[in-house]
């Protein structure tokens, strides 16, 4: 692993009424110790995890927008006010890596379309908009992933098939195995979830924990409506 801790300095934040300090999981955050090369951030929407994400991504200087460090590009409220106030701990420190948001997708790919000159080597050869949402993704994944680096991802699972959420996992092995890259992933996935060994800290709650996969809600909501679909169905439908 490469990143170790995140510390919220709670010394240095003037008020904690004001967003993203008044989110419960912000509000009460200490420090987070990475235990694992791959860790994923489960929570309903709203509960924090993006935002933690972002501001991990801000302290790497990454393209709080979507990219890595060399991206330079402006979207409208891709500043990320908590990465002032987190403190990363390294060992050893890496500024190789890849933020991405699924919902700012587009904007990295047209943002592409404008600067690259290597015939988007990194993307398989062809422009990300001139392939499928799902294949553009697995494009970034298979060909710029590479080397000694973190990846920051939020809901990467966002334009990709339950398949190629399997082939996501195969990457992910891959590079997790030669030991040179480290991910941290914000998901709803149950398919990425059930990654070995993985480190699953749960937003819910109102303050971060660790929890195994089967005890997620994601998990055993999926696994409750593949084996009593019917009844789910039934019961989600019946009128009050």
């Amino acid at each position: 692993m490469f990143l170790k801790k995140i510390t919220l300095m709670r010394e240095n934040i003037p008020s904690f009424e004001k967003y993203p300090f008044t989110i419960p999981i912000i509000k009460g955050l200490h420090e987070i110790d990475i235990q694992s090369n791959v860790t994923f951030f489960v929570g309903e929407n709203g509960s924090g995890k993006s935002t933690l994400l972002e501001a991990i991504a801000d302290k790497c200087d990454f393209n709080t927008a979507g990219g890595g460090r060399n991206n330079i590009y402006d979207l409208y409220a891709s500043e990320s006010v908590l990465g002032e106030y987190i403190r990363l701990s390294w060992m050893p420190k890496i500024t190789n890596g890849f933020f991405l948001r699924a919902e700012s997708f587009y904007h990295f790919a047209t943002y592409l379309d404008k600067v690259d000159t290597t015939g988007f080597r990194n993307y398989g050869g062809r422009s990300l908009h001139s392939q499928s949402h799902g294949e553009s993704f697995l494009s970034l994944f298979l060909h710029r992933f590479k080397g000694k680096a973190i990846y920051l991802l939020d809901e990467p699972e966002a334009a990709l098939s339950p398949s190629r959420q399997f082939t996501f996992l195969k990457v992910i092995h891959d590079l997790v195995s030669k030991g040179d890259a480290q991910f941290i992933i914000a998901t709803h996935s149950p398919i990425l979830l059930g990654y070995p060994n993985a480190h699953i800290l749960s937003f819910d709650d109102q303050k971060i924990t660790e929890i195994d996969y089967e005890m997620t809600d994601h998990y055993q909501l999926t696994k409750y409506f593949l084996q009593n679909r019917e009844r789910f169905l039934s019961e989600l439908f019946e009128e009050d």
